[in-house]
C-alpha cells in the first residue's frame, strides 16, 4: 500500500528519543526544547525560534503577537489547510481570501493589492506544496502598505528563496512537524522571527502568559511568578523535540530525495504520455517538495473523484490538497460563498495528490504510474462507451454516468452488449 505521505524514522531518531525517556529529570519543560529551538535558528539563520505543539498553535500565536483583533482583516490564499485562516478567526479577525495562481497554487500576488484597505493588518502566505512564494514582490507590498507578513511554511521547511532559508525571510514564519511533513516531531510546530519583541510575546503566550517558567523559577530559587496575559498551553515536550533535533540533521537529505522523486515522477508521466491528460504543478521558485500534486487537464473526460476512488481500490492512497477554505460550512455560515475565488474552485476540481515520501523509490513510482496509466485508459474507454448512450437512451445514460462516477465497475463488453440491445430496440420501434 502507498500512502500519500509517511514519516521516516531511523535508529538515530529512536536513540534520541530513548535518551530523553531515560532521563529522570525532564520529559517536558526541559533542555531539549531550547536545544531544538537553537538548532532551528542555526539552520534557518533566524534570530529567534519558539517551538510549540502544532503549526496551528504557531499560526494562532503569530496572529496574537501582531495584535490581530476584532475588525482586523488578514489576506490569506483561498486554497490551504483551514488552519491558515482559522488562526485569524481565533483572534476575532476577518480572513479575506485571495485567489491563487493556477500553475503554482500559491497566492496570486497580482490580486493582493485590490484586497487591501484601511482594516488590512497582515498577509498570510502559504508556500504551497513546498514551493516558496515571490517574497521580493511580497515584501514590496508589505513596505508600501505597512503590513505584516506571516509565512505559513508548514510545507516548505528546507526550501530557500534566493539563498535564504525559509524561516528567515518574513516577519514571522510558522512550521509544521506533523508526521507527513518533510521532518517530524510526531506532532509539533515552531515560529521563527528576527523581531525580539514578537519573540518575547510569543514565548509569553505559549505558556499561560507566565512571566517566569519552571526553569527560570528554579534558577532564581523562587516560586513567584505572575500571569500578565491570557496565554495558552501550547508547549511542546522534550520527547518530541529530541526527535526534532535528530530529524533536523537529516532535513537537507530528505529534501534532496524528494526532489529526485518528483523529477522521476515527471519523467514517467511524460514517458507514459500521461501528460496528455495530467500536468504537475509548475515550479518557478525552489521547493522542498512536501507533496506531489497533479492536475487533470480535462475533467469531463476524467472525473477527479472517480480517479481518486479507483486509485484507492488499487491501494494507492491518494489525497486532495485542498478544498477552498471558504467552501466549508463553518465559513459559509460566516457569509462566505461559492464564486469568491473562481480559479481556486476550478483548480480544486482538477487536483489529486500522489504518494511522496522519503522511503519511496523509483520502482514504487513505476508501479504507481503503471497503475495510474491503466486506470486512466479504463476510465476513458468506459466514458466513451457510456457517452454513446446519451442520444440513444438519455435516461439510461444518466443512470450509467452517475453509477460510473460513484465508482461502479462496468466491463466494455457489458456496455457494448447493452448498446446493441438499446439500438436494436429503437430500430424495432421505428
Amino acid at each position: 500500500m502507498y500512502n500519500y505521505g509517511k514519516h521516516f524514522i531511523d535508529l538515530e531518531d529512536i536513540e534520541s528519543v530513548k535518551n530523553v525517556l531515560k532521563n529522570e529529570n525532564f520529559l517536558t519543560c526541559g533542555p531539549k526544547i531550547r536545544e531544538f529551538e537553537k538548532n532551528i535558528c542555526k539552520y534557518t539563520g533566524c534570530s529567534f525560534s519558539c517551538a510549540v505543539n502544532s503549526c496551528t498553535s504557531a499560526l494562532h500565536l503569530a496572529c496574537l503577537s501582531i495584535g490581530i483583533s476584532l475588525n482586523d482583516e488578514v489576506i490569506v490564499p483561498a486554497i490551504s489547510f483551514a488552519a491558515s485562516s482559522n488562526c485569524i478567526l481565533y483572534c476575532g479577525g476577518k480572513p479575506v481570501f485571495c485567489d491563487i495562481d493556477p500553475n503554482t497554487m500559491n497566492i496570486d500576488i497580482q490580486k493582493i493589492e485590490k484586497l487591501i484597505n484601511e482594516r488590512t493588518k497582515a498577509i498570510i502566505v502559504v508556500d504551497f506544496a513546498g514551493q516558496v512564494n515571490d517574497y521580493e514582490r511580497l515584501l514590496q507590498i508589505k513596505e508600501k502598505y505597512n503590513l505584516i507578513i506571516i509565512e505559513d511554511a508548514a510545507h516548505s521547511i528546507g526550501a530557500k528563496y534566493k539563498s535564504k532559508y525559509v524561516g528567515n525571510i518574513t516577519d514571522l514564519t510558522t512550521f509544521s512537524f506533523h508526521p507527513v511533513k518533510n521532518m517530524t516531531t510526531g506532532e509539533g510546530g515552531a515560529i521563527t522571527t528576527n523581531d525580539e519583541k514578537l519573540y518575547k510575546k510569543i514565548k509569553l503566550l505559549r505558556s499561560h502568559g507566565l512571566t517566569k517558567d519552571f526553569n527560570e523559577r528554579n534558577e532564581k530559587v523562587s516560586h513567584q511568578y505572575d500571569i500578565i496575559s491570557l496565554g495558552y498551553n501550547y508547549r511542546i515536550s522534550d520527547i518530541l523535540c529530541s526527535l526534532g533535533i535528530s530529524q533536523l540533521q537529516k532535513l537537507d537529505s530528505f529534501v534532496e530525495k524528494r526532489k529526485e522523486l518528483v523529477t522521476y515522477y515527471n519523467y514517467k508521466i511524460n514517458e507514459k504520455k500521461l501528460n496528455n491528460y495530467l500536468e504537475p504543478l509548475k515550479y518557478i521558485f525552489e521547493s522542498s517538495h512536501h507533496i506531489y500534486i497533479i492536475k487533470i487537464k480535462n475533467t469531463e473526460l476524467i472525473n477527479r473523484d472517480l480517479l481518486y476512488k479507483k486509485l484507492h481500490k488499487q491501494n494507492i492512497k491518494v489525497n486532495v490538497h485542498y478544498k477552498p477554505i471558504y467552501l466549508f460550512t463553518l465559513y459559509k455560515n460566516l457569509g462566505y460563498h461559492k464564486g469568491l475565488c473562481p480559479i481556486a474552485e476550478d483548480v480544486y476540481n482538477k487536483i489529486i495528490t500522489l504518494p511522496l515520501y522519503y522511503s519511496l523509490n523509483n520502482k514504487d513510482i513505476d508501479i504507481i504510474i503503471d497503475k495510474l496509466h491503466k486506470i486512466i485508459e479504463n476510465i476513458i474507454s468506459t466514458s466513451n462507451l457510456i457517452k454513446r448512450f446519451e442520444k440513444i437512451d438519455p435516461i439510461l445514460y444518466g443512470f450509467l454516468q452517475n453509477d460510473f462516477i460513484s465508482g461502479k465497475e462496468f466491463s466494455d463488453l457489458y456496455l457494448e452488449d447493452l448498446l446493441n440491445e438499446r439500438s436494436e430496440s429503437i430500430s424495432l420501434r421505428n
